[in-house]
């Protein structure tokens, strides 16, 4: 682009600079030819009184020096002529200047030469008598008056071009300079021509859209990577979980097959394998629950379901176990409506519920509560159990994670009762909080939209 700007007014410099040498030249020519043709008439008038008062004496020993004399009869006839032999010269009565002087007094006239390059200046007056003077000069023509100031031509030419050389130089690197220096990293602070501002506001734009689409390319490479993890643990802590109740379950029906247990002994063994086998059941169960969440899709259609009746049957089915320990159920509130899918509900009403009661205290109270605050529904579940430590609070919606491991095993729990819930509350695109307090309880909340369709 330097170059084409720079070839562009080189061209352009030597384009004025030709264009004001011609009419530079043609002024100049005019001037000195109108100066010279008012010189040529003052001689002519200066010869025409001297001819007038002294006849032909007044040509000898006359200078003329650059001048041509010529005196013409009235038929035309050449009477003199301070150049040639006048006897021999042709009729000059239809020369312009001749006829317009013997009409008019004087006449002027002007000829060219294609032969000499030559223009020649014509002044004529008539004489008293009747006859005519007239003076001649010849003239430069442009061309010759250009051969003539070559030399001084081709200097100015010279330092023409190179002035427009150097000022072709600059101009074209300070035209090009702002170009060069815009920060196509942060192009609106560059200081750039007004005509670029359009382009440095689409680029501009283009950055910040293509900034957007790589972060949101490395949330998505990282939540990739997050969810390889999450897998690989997943997988690991399965195997372990389910690694536990195999053996227990191998190894007692080992002892019972080869006869090595006895007879009063096998009640025992047989419950034990029974209750591992339940706890496998309920484990691959969770597993396959969440495997649905984490798809984000769950059997059944998306219909209006009633949190409270829902809470109700929860609480009904754990009543025999609540009656073991001694733990008071109660169901508070109203009957609320949400929009979602029924058997993912449930899982949240009930996992939560049962949660409540397996890490409570003997004689303790569970107190559920569902109600509608704003454009929210909210079930609530508040118990007098042990409650959880605030550095564990973060974390027991995750997948296996216990509290306390001893425990969890003992009442039965899988350690993905709250990673169902979790998922099933961002299935529903609601909220979940937790207040907890070593032996103080623990209420955990859940807020949905209401009226808010599966996206």
């Amino acid at each position: 682009m330097t170059k084409r700007i720079f070839k562009s007014v080189c061209v352009a410099a030597m384009g004025v600079f030709l264009a004001s040498l011609v009419l530079f030249l043609g002024v100049l020519y005019r001037y000195f030819s109108e100066i010279q043709q008012g010189q040529l008439r003052m001689q002519t008038n200066l010869a025409a009184q001297g001819a007038a008062h002294e006849g032909m004496n007044y040509f000898e020993g006359l200078d003329v020096e650059d001048y041509r004399i010529t005196w013409i009869d009235r038929d035309g006839t050449v009477l003199y002529d301070s150049r040639a032999g006048y006897g021999e010269m042709e009729n000059h009565l239809e020369r312009e200047e001749i006829r317009q002087a013997l009409q008019e007094g004087q006449g002027e006239s002007a000829r060219y030469s294609q032969t000499l390059l030559e223009r020649s200046l014509y002044c004529a007056r008539r004489l008293p008598d009747g006859t005519v003077l007239r003076l001649s000069i010849a003239q430069s023509t442009p061309l010759t008056l250009v051969f003539g100031m070559l030399q001084p031509i081709c200097m100015i030419f010279a330092a023409a071009v190179i002035l427009s050389l150097v000022l072709a130089g600059r101009l074209s690197r300070a035209i090009v300079k702002p170009l060069n220096e815009m920060d196509l990293e942060n192009p609106q602070d560059s200081e750039a021509y007004e005509e670029l501002l359009p382009l440095l506001c689409r680029i501009a734009a283009q950055q910040r859209q293509i900034a957007i689409q790589q972060e949101k390319l490395l949330q998505d490479m990282e939540e990739k990577e997050n969810a390889q993890q999450l897998r690989r643990e997943f997988t690991a802590n399965v195997s372990h979980e389910l690694k536990t109740p195999l053996h227990t379950i191998s190894g007692s029906a080992e002892l019972l097959a080869n006869g090595m247990v006895k007879e009063e002994d096998i009640p025992d063994f047989s419950r034990r394998i029974y209750t591992e086998a339940q706890r496998m059941i309920r484990l691959v169960e969770d597993i396959l629950k969440l495997s649905r969440l984490d798809e984000g899709v769950e059997n059944g259609k998306w219909e209006e379901t009633d949190l409270c009746s829902l809470a109700r049957e929860a609480l009904d089915s754990l009543l025999p176990e609540a009656g073991i320990m001694g733990i008071s159920l109660e169901l508070a509130g109203e009957s609320v409506m949400v929009y979602g899918v029924p058997q993912a509900l449930q899982g949240i009403v009930f996992n939560l519920c049962d949660n409540a009661v397996k890490y409570n205290r003997r004689g303790g109270s569970v107190l559920v509560t569902v109600k509608t605050q704003g454009e929210e529904a909210v079930f609530s579940v508040k118990d007098t159990g042990i409650g959880i430590l605030p550095q564990h609070q973060e974390r027991i919606f995750e997948r296996f994670y216990r509290v306390d491991k001893s425990h969890s095993k003992e009442i039965g729990g899988t350690g993905l009762g709250l990673s169902i819930v979790k998922h099933g509350v961002k299935l529903h695109h609601g909220e979940i909080d937790i207040r907890s307090t070593v032996n103080g309880g623990t209420t955990i909340t859940v807020r949905f939209p209401l009226n808010k369709g599966k996206s």
